[in-house]
């Protein structure tokens, strides 16, 4: 296995890093996209403040996502534990000035050769999907 880095683009909020910091640190305003998560494909969805938990259909697993670490108003890395693959991800904010602040997302895992090449295009996609649907929330 080889350990991959994958960077979405740089998003841009029209908020505060404070408003967005506090917005991402806490996990239960995930609460509100709930129902925009495939019921199909994730089960037994369990979010509180530091964490969630899930049940992916096909695997198996009950996954937790959790902040693993934390810099104010500057960065935000989350840790994935009962996944076949390690992960971690982190989201990195900037801002440039009140009501402006940069954002991007990066992903660090393990993956052996023969999926990296079925996954760069599809985390590249994936990650920059996800970065337009964080940039999108009204955090302030």
């Amino acid at each position: 296995m080889a350990e991959i880095k994958y960077e979405s683009k740089i998003g841009q909020v029209n908020a505060s890093a404070s408003s967005v910091y506090a917005v991402l640190t806490n996990l239960e305003n995930l609460q509100r996209f709930k129902e925009v998560i495939p019921q199909d494909k994730i089960k037994e969805l369990e979010i509180n403040k530091d964490s969630i938990r899930f049940k992916v259909e096909g695997l198996g697993l009950k996954i937790t996502i959790k902040i693993v670490e934390k810099e104010e108003n500057k960065l935000i890395k989350y840790g994935a534990e009962n996944i076949p693959i390690p992960l971690n991800a982190w989201i990195q904010l900037k801002e440039v000035d009140a009501h402006d602040t940069r954002m991007r997302i990066t992903i660090k895992t393990d993956v052996p050769m023969m999926l990296r090449m079925m996954l760069n295009a599809k985390m590249q996609t994936s990650l920059d999907q996800a970065i337009d649907m964080l940039c999108s929330i009204k955090y302030e």
